[in-house]
Order: C-alpha cells, then sequence, then structure tokens
C-alpha cells in the first residue's frame, strides 16, 4: 500500500466526496434529507439555491454510486492529474461537471417547454418551500405530463458521474490505445474501442427515457461532451505541458 500513489487533487477530491458521504447519512439519522439541501434542483424550481451546481458534485445516492465514481476518479483521474497538473485538473474537472448539469438542465427545459409552453414558472407545478413538498395542477396537462413537471420540479441530481464520464473523454483521447479491463469481459479492450461505445449506450438510454430511470443520462453526456471540447482546445493550442505544478 505504501507505493500507492494518489496525486493531491485527486486525493481532496476523494477526502471531500467520502466525507459528503458520510455526513448524508448522519443527517438522515436526523430525519434530515441532505440531498434536498446540497443536490441541485432544477434553475426554476423555488427550491434551487446558487451553491447547488457544486455541491451536487459531491452529493451520492448510495453506496455503488460512490463506490464506482471514486474508483474511476481514482483510475482515471490520477492520471489526467499527473499529465495536466493540478490547476488544469481541478478547471477540467469541475468544468465538466458543470457543463453536465448545464446539459441536463436544457433537456428539462425542453421537456418543460413541450408540456406547458414555457421553460420557466408553469402554473402546472407548485412547490411549498417549507415542507419540501410539491403539487400538480393537471389542467390542460395528462396525468404523464403532471408527473413528468413534478420529477423536475421536485428532484434534484446529485453525484460526480457528469464530471467522471469528462474524465473517461479526456482519458481515451490522450490514451486511445491504453489497455482496461472490463467487467464481464475477459480480456483487455483498447480505451478507443470501449468509451465510445459507452457514451453510444449513455445517448441511447437517454433517447430512450425508459419509465423508473432515475439516472441523469445527459448529464452524463454533458460531462463527456464539454471534456471533449476542452481536451480538443487544450490539444490544439499545444498547451499540455504547461500547467505542472
Amino acid at each position: 500500500m505504501n507505493n500507492i500513489h494518489i496525486p493531491p487533487v485527486v486525493k481532496n477530491l476523494l477526502i471531500i466526496n467520502v466525507l459528503f458521504f458520510a455526513a448524508k447519512y448522519v443527517f438522515e439519522s436526523k430525519g434530515i434529507e441532505l440531498g434536498f439541501y446540497l443536490g441541485a434542483f432544477y434553475f426554476d424550481s423555488p427550491l434551487f439555491k446558487i451553491w447547488q451546481p457544486i455541491t451536487y458534485m459531491f452529493m451520492h445516492g448510495g453506496f455503488t454510486h460512490i463506490l464506482f465514481n471514486m474508483f474511476a476518479l481514482y483510475t482515471f483521474g490520477s492520471v489526467l492529474e499527473a499529465h495536466w497538473g493540478a490547476k488544469r485538473f481541478i478547471n477540467f474537472y469541475l468544468i465538466t461537471g458543470l457543463g453536465a448539469l448545464a446539459l441536463q438542465w436544457g433537456v428539462q427545459a425542453f421537456e418543460v417547454y413541450q408540456i406547458t409552453g414555457s421553460a420557466i414558472n408553469p402554473d402546472a407545478v407548485t412547490i411549498d418551500l417549507y415542507k419540501g413538498m410539491s403539487s400538480l395542477n393537471l389542467t390542460g396537462i395528462s396525468p404523464e405530463q403532471g408527473q413528468t413537471l413534478l420529477g423536475i420540479y421536485s428532484g434534484p441530481m446529485i453525484g460526480a458521474s457528469g464530471a467522471i464520464f469528462g474524465l473517461l473523454v479526456a482519458f481515451g483521447m490522450l490514451y486511445p490505445n491504453a489497455e482496461l479491463y472490463i467487467m464481464f469481459i475477459p480480456v483487455p479492450v483498447k480505451a478507443k474501442y470501449i468509451i465510445p461505445v459507452y457514451i453510444l449506450i449513455e445517448l441511447s438510454l437517454g433517447v430512450a427515457s425508459v419509465a423508473g430511470d432515475s439516472v441523469a443520462h445527459y448529464a452524463h453526456l454533458g460531462g463527456a461532451l464539454l471534456g471533449f471540447i476542452l481536451v480538443k482546445i487544450w490539444k490544439d493550442k499545444n498547451t499540455f505541458y504547461d500547467y505542472y505544478d
């Protein structure tokens, strides 16, 4: 274990995520849902707060959720931080996390517009700020549309997955021939093959909109898209090696 090296930014991100995860359960034992305050609500929801676009990246729903995200952060983030340096890496991580939320908001705004004719202030949703409860005015909309609105306005997004997808894309672009071992696949697969397939799966799941699927697939795609754009910009400007600290 003494030979394991974790770069400083990755190490601090791991610690912060674990602390948030532990705090979540401590507060839940006292009847306080921390995700309600630190998860990211739709920008037009009265439950949205200015700090949520940052804090949502450090909240996770369950042990499996945080385990896979933190394993990916350690595995791919450590390589990228060593490549870029601490400053460039933390900028990349936060920007892709914000990009993930931005795309998710864009998709939600489109859904709200389709149902109500406006992306903001629809009369179909009423939220009690103090009780955290929502109600629907179903005049002119179907019960299914009402449930869609209710989910958008009263359901927070949590997790570092958007930023993690940004890391995956960056790793695949910078180290395309790196061989990765994937669960249920007995042989190593090069990053340039497996990561695009993973992105396409997320896209298909997002478009399919499977009932009961609570995963924010478009947030994953937003992180991946911002990751791709940033790597292309930085590579084209030939600034990769200017950020070793």
